[in-house]
């Protein structure tokens, strides 16, 4: 632990954020994340929005209010959903895509939340931890960027991670899908670590689920251990809040994914054990939610690193497709493939010890 801290120290104190979530016995507490933070007076708390002063929560961010940065990103983009999106792959036309493949011409908003509730030392996004470089942007804005450009086809939210600011992308969300018309494709989708609270990540779900959009949860860690070694606080919740969602709402439209994981295969730490144990647990849930791993890249504090070797890419692929029919690999150029399907051609090709 006293290592661990000292990352994490380092890592929050140059943007000002408290090195853990405050626990101050009398103090105000925020039910926004899983963090469950108790602030005092002049506290902040872990994701640096909310803050108590003169004796009262306040907030840098509200249901109509949100820190943020939004732009334009063509289709098909980087989305770690595109391989079984509508987006990507013209999935669920004519009712949630324009067109029966790939939607180029169109555009994603993506919406890059500022603020997180974890602490990732191998944060691939960590200048959402600048809060005073975010614009303060009102709902009424992305919702008429929205409809005065028919070419978005969906929204992203991420960041960061979308769940300290939940209220406003919910709120948000409502409204463009309630004024944009009955014929017009909107589709919401969610990137988050997804320990926030349960009844705003089911609010969201909903949203997803019948604008045509999904859920992408980052399942980084499944020890417990290790989640607060890399990231400065447990994941338990997002399993909580996986189960949840793949229970109550993936059935409901299962040939159009409304839920998948992606899990960032750090080297060394985030090997083939990890990703089985995840693997299996999303398989018992239900085996064709899609599954994408990722591979790594040296930035932020673990910019010593590699990329994630090939060896341990090909080990973890194989282990979760035991239990997954859908499993992608994403940021292979990171290794010198150009797409899947030369990844797959050389799979073949290897072999390893014990995986065969």
């Amino acid at each position: 632990m006293p290592f661990i801290e000292r990352a994490h120290e380092k890592a929050r104190r140059k943007f000002g954020l408290p090195i853990f979530p405050p626990r101050t016995e009398g103090g105000i507490p925020c039910r926004i994340c899983s963090n469950n933070c108790v602030m005092g007076e002049g506290e902040t708390g872990f994701c640096g929005l909310r803050y108590v002063e003169d004796g009262e929560l306040k907030s840098l961010v509200s249901s109509r209010l949100g820190l943020l940065y939004a732009y334009l990103d063509p289709h098909v983009t980087n989305c770690c959903s595109a391989f079984f999106c509508p987006a990507g792959t013209g999935a669920g036309y004519p009712r949630y895509a324009y067109k029966k493949g790939p939607e180029y011409g169109y555009y994603n908003l993506a919406i890059f939340f500022y603020g997180c509730n974890f602490d990732c030392l191998f944060c691939q996004n960590y200048s959402h931890k600048n809060l005073l470089e975010g614009d303060t942007v009102d709902a009424e804005s992305l919702v008429n960027v929205t409809l005065s450009n028919e070419f978005i086809s969906c929204w992203c939210f991420f960041g960061g991670s979308p769940e300290p600011q939940l209220p406003f992308a919910l709120h948000a969300s409502r409204k463009v899908l309630r004024d944009k018309g009955e014929k017009r494709i909107l589709r919401i989708c969610f990137e988050w670590n997804g320990c926030g609270n349960q009844f705003l990540v089911r609010q969201a779900a909903k949203i997803s689920l019948e604008s045509g959009g999904n859920i992408k949860f980052d399942l980084k860690t499944f020890s417990r251990e290790l989640s607060i070694a890399l990231s400065g606080v447990s994941n338990e919740k997002a399993y909580r809040n996986f189960e949840m969602i793949a229970e109550e709402f993936y059935d409901q439209r299962p040939e159009l994914p409304v839920l998948t994981a992606t899990t960032l295969l750090v080297p060394a730490y985030v090997n083939r054990f990890e990703v089985e144990r995840i693997a299996k647990f999303i398989s018992e849930l239900n085996e064709n939610i899609p599954y994408s791993l990722l591979v790594f890249y040296p930035t932020h504090e673990m910019h010593d690193m590699t990329v994630t070797p090939f060896k341990q890419v090909v080990e973890c692929y194989l282990v979760a497709k035991r239990y997954l029919k859908t499993v992608h690999v994403g940021n292979l150029h990171l290794i010198g493939f150009r797409d899947m399907n030369a990844f797959l051609k050389a799979v073949d090709k290897v072999k390893i010890k014990g995986l065969n």
